[in-house]
């Protein structure tokens, strides 16, 4: 999925929803960027509501000393303070690598409808990877997930930090 799309991101259309998904997987990979120029893992991700981002965040447990400053919980936060309101029904969370459990649990408790993600987490992540957490009967929420949206470059932009991290 490469299409040409605007910096800026566009509501999303019925007749466009892969270039949506883009567009904000996009404004994730910038905050991304921005974690690794921090020294963070560069996760970064964007809440939207409505065909506009209402919550962003970026990976922050190191520099904020918060083990649960996640991109995913620090989006949902920005996104509840900006919505007077913890619970998102009808959000969408673009995040750029896949949830943890964690931030899975976070995702089900502020009723976000939909999950985007781009790479697979293969030693930690909790929708596909290591289980599917999201659909445990126990729960009283269900989320909709679609995968693979620029994996490729979500997948690039751990690697690369980890790579440089290694010296290599």
């Amino acid at each position: 999925m490469r299409a040409a799309v605007s910096a800026a991101p566009r509501t999303p259309g019925p007749s466009d929803p892969e270039t949506a998904h883009e567009a904000f997987m996009r404004e994730a990979l910038a905050l991304a960027a921005a974690a690794a120029r921090a020294g963070e893992v560069p996760v970064g991700a964007v809440v939207v509501l409505n065909g506009a981002i209402v919550g962003r965040g970026r990976n922050a447990p190191i520099g904020t000393h918060d083990p649960t400053a996640h991109a995913e919980v620090v989006a949902l936060r920005d996104a509840a303070r900006q919505m007077g309101n913890y619970r998102l029904p009808g959000a969408t969370m673009y995040v750029t690598i896949e949830p943890c459990l964690m931030c899975v649990g976070a995702l089900v408790h502020a009723r976000i409808e939909t999950l985007v993600y781009g790479a697979p987490e293969p030693k930690a992540g909790a929708v596909e990877s290591t289980q599917r957490a999201h659909e445990h009967t126990a729960l009283n929420h269900r989320i909709r997930v679609v995968s693979g949206v620029l994996a490729g470059e979500c997948r690039d932009v751990v690697q690369e930090f980890f790579k440089e991290r290694r010296g290599r």
